[in-house]
């Protein structure tokens, strides 16, 4: 290898390091809420009725009206595993009301949490909730992952 050569491969190296530490150092708590992973297979999803569900089973379609409840997880860049518990009120397969409580593990994830659980009610109440599909809410995008995986664990139990 020439000595040419050899200074073209150290500037291209030198140049991609400086670029990957810029993308680094320039990244926020907001664009690291975006990056964050997936739930791993093993995320617990659960949902069952409450006494209110069974009692007022009037199904109006394809969900009896009452009262449901499901738990969808998310894993963060920090790998603590978090959960979005959700409390919701069909009539007529709309949601009327709804609840939503997160585990609150991490310090960022918190403050994501907070901010999506302060928003998501005008993106879900008055809505279908087979038309339910709740993507990144004041900034938290999985937040609403793992609140999609609760809605999701909550249809079938719903269903009539």
């Amino acid at each position: 290898m020439n000595r040419a050569s050899k200074s073209l491969l150290c500037a291209a190296a030198g140049l991609s390091l400086l670029s990957a530490a810029g993308c680094a150092a320039g990244e926020d708590s907001e664009s690291a809420d975006a990056a964050e992973a997936p739930a791993s297979p093993s995320a617990s999803q659960s949902a069952a009725p409450s006494p209110a569900a069974t009692a007022d089973a009037s199904a109006s379609g394809a969900y009896a009206d009452g009262e449901y409840s499901g738990t969808g997880s998310y894993i963060p860049p920090s790998g603590t595993s978090e959960d979005v518990d959700v409390t919701l009120r069909l009539e007529n397969n709309v949601v009327t009301e709804l609840e939503v409580k997160t585990s609150q593990k991490n310090p960022t994830s918190k403050q994501y949490q907070r901010e999506f659980t302060s928003n998501v009610q005008e993106q879900v109440v008055g809505k279908n909730i087979d038309e339910l599909d709740v993507h990144k809410v004041a900034g938290s995008s999985l937040t609403s992952e793992g609140f999609n995986r609760a809605l999701d664990a909550i249809r079938p139990v719903a269903g009539s």
